[in-house]
């Protein structure tokens, strides 16, 4: 019997307010990838490609991201983790294209906002001064003289307004600027303190605030970039094995964990909020564990799905199934190991507040071709339904062929909604092709050897069975 803790509640979680959608991504120098300008991020982002050609290394940088501005120590520039982190990532020199000892690394992400962000006019409180729900971060990374990072710049935009805090040229110390032609910052009465380094890699420190008359709405910017990467789950490639009991302590699980072996608590968590969820305009709403009965269904995975307390009061719980309208009840163990691998990829796409992102690292993995077809549907369905932006790497034909269909039908999928990369290796760096789908879910341009040479290999065996059958003649 397994008495898991799971990490703390984070509140009503499928209530909770939506906190931006990611809509580019920018860096240098990490780890394979020597540059990404601007990659396009959509509701559904795909990336494909060779084993080692940077996929992962994408899912990493954003979840290294988050685990910075998560963790407590407003000293590190980056945490690139350890054994208790989404990612680990080790040293900086690990992190670093090509392993540079003193690396410079710069970052960049975009993103849209639920609603506009209003920024009053610092001195009146009353004026609108900047305002939009387009928001973005770049920064400038850099080993210092004593062998730490160091943020050499901040820019933050909102609309077309930017706040830049830069390091000035042989000092530590920083200027403070701004692009507005309608509003300058104003220093305080008395003695003109230097400027200190940013917080993190991206919070200005309280003393820029207090050395300025009209800065106090900085805050407002980070903040916003704060939420944005709450809203940010991951799930990944090595799931939990299916358990005969589970244990539910009467919290919320903030996620899945990085083995989905929370999904089976969260599915109690919500059946205790009583929450439903919407499935679209004139159909009724679902639980959260009728939503997952019911894709578990429609995957031809079990027939029958459902979470039971073993005796009321013990917070002890199995997960009863059926295979087939006809079968005996049986628990999630006694069935094949795609039901409990694909169970926490269903229960994070509804679980997740509306609006959230998403990060998959092969969420195909044991599962049927025709199981790995369908979850392009989950994922359209999720991203229909819940707004969740869902950022997947896969190794799946069938999942990828799936979603082109979708996009030809046009029914719940554009074109638009889907971003398709191919990563592979050239000359030693990782390199990024986008594949551009048309209104009829054709690749504008097929990269060679996407996967691998199925045409040759069919080839090959036509001339072999020639060759044997000429054997055979003679």
């Amino acid at each position: 019997m397994c008495r898991a803790s799971y990490p703390p509640s984070s509140g009503r979680l499928l209530a909770a307010e939506t906190n931006g959608v990611l809509t580019s991504l920018s860096l240098t120098n990490f780890k394979a990838w020597k540059s990404i300008d601007k990659m396009r991020l959509a509701p559904i982002t795909a990336l494909f490609g060779t084993n080692s050609s940077g996929k992962s290394s994408i899912l990493q940088f954003l979840l290294m991201l988050k685990q910075t501005a998560d963790s407590a120590d407003r000293s590190v520039v980056l945490h690139l983790g350890d054994e208790k982190s989404l990612v680990s990532l080790g040293t900086i020199s690990d992190v670093a294209f090509k392993h540079a000892e003193n690396p410079e690394l710069s970052l960049g992400v975009e993103w849209e906002l639920p609603k506009p962000l209003d920024i009053k006019d610092p001195e009146t409180q009353k004026q609108p001064l900047f305002k939009s729900t387009n928001m973005s971060l770049s920064s400038q990374i850099a080993v210092n003289g004593g062998g730490k990072l160091a943020t050499k710049s901040m820019i933050y935009a909102l609309g077309n307004d930017s706040f830049a805090l830069t390091r000035k040229a042989d000092k530590n110390e920083y200027t403070l600027t701004t692009s507005s032609n309608k509003f300058q910052f104003k220093r305080a009465i008395g003695r003109a303190w230097p400027l200190p380094a940013p917080v993190k890699f991206y919070g200005f420190a309280d003393e820029i605030r207090t050395y300025h008359q009209n800065a106090g709405f900085l805050s407002e910017l980070e903040l916003e970039f704060e939420k944005m990467l709450r809203g940010v789950y991951y799930l990944g490639p090595l799931r939990d094995f299916p358990r005969r009991e589970y244990t539910w302590t009467g919290g919320d699980p903030s996620d899945m964990g990085r083995r989905g072996e929370y999904a089976v608590q969260a599915i109690v968590a919500a059946r205790e909020r009583g929450e439903k969820i919407s499935r679209g305009k004139g159909k009724s709403r679902f639980t959260l564990e009728q939503y997952v009965a019911h894709w578990l269904k429609e995957l031809k995975l079990i027939d029958e799905f459902r979470v039971v307390e073993i005796k009321k009061g013990t917070n002890l719980y199995r997960v009863h199934v059926k295979r087939s309208p006809g079968s005996s009840e049986v628990l999630i163990t006694d069935v094949g190991f795609g039901v409990s691998q694909i169970l926490p990829v269903l229960v994070l796409c509804y679980y997740a507040p509306e609006g959230s992102t998403i990060l998959f690292e092969q969420p195909e993995i044991h599962l049927h071709p025709s199981v790995q077809r369908g979850l392009a549907d989950v994922f359209i369905d999720a991203m229909r339904v819940r707004k969740v932006q869902i950022i997947v790497e896969s190794h799946s034909e069938d999942f990828l062929r799936r979603l082109q269909r979708r996009v030809a039908e046009a029914t719940e999928i554009s074109e638009k909604d889907a971003a398709i990369y191919f990563c592979d290796i050239q000359n030693g760096e990782a390199k990024l092709t986008t594949l551009e789908l048309d209104t009829y879910g054709n690749f504008l341009e097929w990269p060679r050897d996407f996967f691998g040479d199925p045409m040759g290999d069919i080839a090959a065996m036509q001339q072999a069975v020639m060759k044997r059958r000429g054997i055979t003649e003679d």
